[in-house]
């Protein structure tokens, strides 16, 4: 089974492009942050004609995100419990009943910034809600997976240009911090189980030319449990896609369970 995560920067305004890498790469399972829109112009028909059971939790303008299975899903979930208040579309999660059934959530975590900001203290309660929702999810002992934009860099080898993040919510230590109190609970990053190199990036901003001087950074996770990591087999984080026309600032990063 190959899961997909990528960040698609409007999923309507760049959809030839997400369909062309869509019909190449076939992934079974993939989840998709920032499609910025609302669940009715999700362009839901484009991706059923490719195979594909859709569910979305849609925000209008910002955020969103949308949860694409070639097997029936079940036990869906739409926002992150732990805060009724909160009205940003982050969140949506699945059992992919598979032959070997896979829980798949797939989120996009606050950006945080400017740090001086309740934006950065929303990004920190977001990231204990997720804490605590993960390690209920654990607690079943079934094969989870959690992809996304996690927002965060969590080592100075994941950026090409670590003094230009000092500053930034991305870099900053309470962000890496909750990071890794959220892979503590018990949870595996597939970039690190697959022993990808350092400067592999999953994104590269479209301004001051990082692209083409590749000062790029990994914020794109795929957090496995115990059960899902051993059934890992690989990863591939697909840097070619920030060369396609049109493209989103990520790149799709897909890893790959046996069955």
């Amino acid at each position: 089974m190959r899961i997909a995560t990528w960040n698609v920067n409007s999923v309507n305004a760049r959809l030839e492009t997400v369909l062309a890498w869509f019909s190449t790469h076939a992934p079974d399972v993939a989840c998709l942050q920032e499609i910025k829109c609302v669940d009715e112009k999700f362009p839901r028909e484009a991706f059923e004609d490719l195979g594909y059971n859709v569910e979305v939790f849609g925000q209008k303008s910002y955020n969103g995100v949308a949860l694409l299975s070639k097997y029936p899903l079940s036990e869906v979930r739409r926002a992150l419990p732990g805060d009724d208040g909160d009205e940003q579309a982050r969140y949506i999660e699945a059992l992919i009943e598979c032959p070997r059934p896979v829980r798949v959530g797939g989120l996009y975590l606050p950006n945080g910034n400017p740090v001086a900001s309740d934006k950065f203290g929303y990004k920190l309660r977001w990231f204990e809600r997720l804490r605590r929702h993960a390690s209920t999810l654990l607690a079943h002992e079934e094969a989870l997976v959690l992809c996304g934009d996690y927002n965060v860099i969590p080592e100075a080898e994941d950026a090409a240009n670590p003094a230009a993040w000092l500053d930034d919510a991305l870099y900053q230590p309470e962000s890496r911090a909750a990071l890794r109190a959220l892979k503590n609970i018990g949870l595996f990053d597939a970039h690190e189980v697959g022993e990808q190199p350092p400067g592999t990036f999953t994104f590269w901003d479209y301004q001051a030319g990082a692209w083409q001087r590749n000062h790029g950074i990994r914020i794109d996770f795929a957090l496995m449990s115990a059960q899902a990591c051993d059934r890992f087999a690989a990863i591939e984080t697909h840097r070619d896609a920030r060369a396609m026309d049109k493209p989103s600032d990520h790149v799709p990063v897909v890893i790959e369970l046996a069955d």
